[in-house]
């Protein structure tokens, strides 16, 4: 899955294998049925930068070798996990398999003759491959691209030199809603200053009026992502919507979102269907995004707690959970594994897991909090096979048993595979007494507005050496106005005096806020 670090600011340098820039034209393949014929990419589909671009792996097979060859991968990386014997179902391919992408980026460069140039950068490398035509990304996002790098010469713009630090344009970004059919450009640049801006949007807007929205990203950074924390809107409303598994989603530029809808309605739907939801559970959506699963869950559920760590993300998901009408769905912007960890804690059970952690998987200490809170089922949704066959066997010795295994192809043509597997708690361990909990019982308060306390004290120590306490820390949330829990940090009588936080510290904390998006 291409997805999801802490939120969706991925590279482009093919690490995460799902760039795929390869040129070419094809119609749009998104009919949302399952694979049904053969198509012999060799004699059909042609790629002059396939072997540089690296993304595309599978290009000189049919599809239905590529889909044998996924199958054969997740099988073999899930061998140690014993329990899957037999229980592997056959992979969920795509009736059409070309421009599925419904995100572009592209990063500009210069040729040896100063003309810019846009596309990925070449595998292993920072040197940029030109790209026209990609076969597995939207064609109209290629066409605005190529828009774009056309206008820079007129509108005098340069194109961002990695190895000086000059210029201005770094990455051209586009996000579609194929459903919707609504349009986002954003323009990433290492200066906040965009002459022309104005006149240049208009111009891009002349020659695509299917575009809705046009945003300025700003990223002087010097690491490898692409989005910087600083946007501003130049056209229209800074977001695009989709529709998936029939809710409206908003997405914002770095609101993580499947690049591939087709297929993601048939992984959301199976994953639903696997947990088996009868209206009754409590379900928690971990690494939720922008709450896409966990919302389609909660039409078959008693509630859904989503957890997720990018502000941006949750801020999207509050507005589609208000926009879709569902009021059985709570979300926090907290570390994962923390937040299981203090709900476990506080003795709170839940139902159902939904699970759909990055590409690295899911860490010891969530999964067995996982294990404390007593949930009879986990849907465990794995874009890396190696990852998962790791965290299910922590979770077979933590009791759980994986029951059946279904594979869908996320990103043809790409080597990455989307797995979901279904596992149940043990016999004896299903005989727990149950014990209900309200939300409202709970305190939740240092997930609700960001990060944990400990996470707060770690940015403060790290980025000023100061160490600060948590009584300080809630100090200044009241301060800036953030909910405290009730009773969190207040003196035990009327006449207790408590230490003021000191004006560096507060300084240090606040910047803290900032950077985890509190403030």
């Amino acid at each position: 899955m291409e997805k999801k670090s802490v939120n969706d600011n991925s590279t482009v340098n093919g690490q995460n294998g799902n760039n795929g820039k390869n040129c070419n034209n094809r119609q749009n393949g998104n009919n949302g049925k399952n694979f049904t014929h053969e198509k012999k990419c060799a004699n059909e589909k042609k790629c002059i930068n396939e072997k540089k671009c690296g993304s595309c792996k599978y290009l000189h097979l049919t599809y239905k070798e590529q889909l044998k060859k996924k199958e054969e991968f997740v099988k073999k990386e899930l061998e140690k996990c014993p329990d899957l014997k037999g229980r592997f179902k056959p992979i969920i391919g795509m009736e059409n398999p070309w421009n599925y992408r419904n995100k572009v980026t592209a990063v500009f460069d210069r040729d040896r003759k100063g003309n810019p140039i846009s596309g990925v950068y070449q595998e292993g490398t920072h040197r940029v491959i030109p790209v026209e035509r990609c076969l597995i990304e939207d064609e109209l996002a290629d066409k605005i691209i190529g828009t774009i790098r056309g206008m820079l010469r007129s509108f005098k713009i340069k194109v961002y030199d990695e190895d000086t630090g000059y210029g201005l344009l770094r990455y051209a970004l586009v996000r579609r809603g194929f459903a919707t059919g609504e349009v986002m450009v954003v323009m990433v640049t290492a200066s906040p200053i965009f002459p022309s801006k104005r006149n240049f949007t208009n111009a891009l807007l002349k020659a695509h009026p299917e575009i809705t929205t046009v945003v300025q990203n700003v990223n002087n950074r010097t690491d490898s992502l692409i989005l910087g924390d600083k946007q501003q809107i130049l056209y229209g409303k800074g977001y695009i919507e989709d529709v998936l598994c029939g809710c409206r989603f908003r997405i914002s530029p770095a609101s993580f979102y499947q690049i591939n809808p087709v297929q993601t309605e048939k992984l959301y739907t199976k994953a639903v269907e696997l947990a088996g939801l009868s209206g009754k559970e409590t379900v928690i959506d971990a690494y939720c995004g922008i709450g896409t699963i966990g919302m389609i869950a909660s039409k078959y559920a008693k509630n859904v707690i989503s957890v997720e760590m990018n502000p941006d993300a949750v801020r999207d998901a509050i507005v589609n959970a208000k926009v879709n009408g569902i009021k059985n769905v709570r979300f926090y912007r907290a570390d994962a594994g923390q937040f299981l960890t203090q709900m476990a804690a506080e003795g709170a059970k839940v139902d159902v897991l939904l699970m759909d952690p990055p590409r690295n998987g899911s860490t010891e200490e969530f999964l067995r909090s996982a294990a404390l809170l007593g949930a009879g089922k986990i849907v465990y949704i794995s874009c890396n096979p190696v990852t998962l066959g790791r965290d299910l066997g922590v979770l077979k010795k933590l009791g759980y048993r994986a029951e059946e295994c279904w594979m869908v192809d996320m990103f043809p043509w790409v080597g990455h595979v989307e797995t979901v597997v279904l596992l149940s708690k043990g016999e004896v361990d299903s005989k727990k007494i149950r014990v209900e909990f309200s939300l409202e019982d709970m305190d939740m308060s240092e997930f609700q507005d960001g990060a944990t306390y400990t996470q707060i004290k770690d940015y403060v120590l790290e980025h000023s050496g100061l160490k600060v306490s948590n009584l300080y820390i809630s100090q200044i949330k009241r301060k800036c106005g953030i909910e405290v829990g009730k009773n969190y940090n207040l003196p035990k009588s009327e006449d207790s005096r408590q230490p003021m936080c000191p004006p560096e510290k507060e300084k240090a904390i606040r910047e803290a806020f900032k950077y985890f998006g509190m403030i």
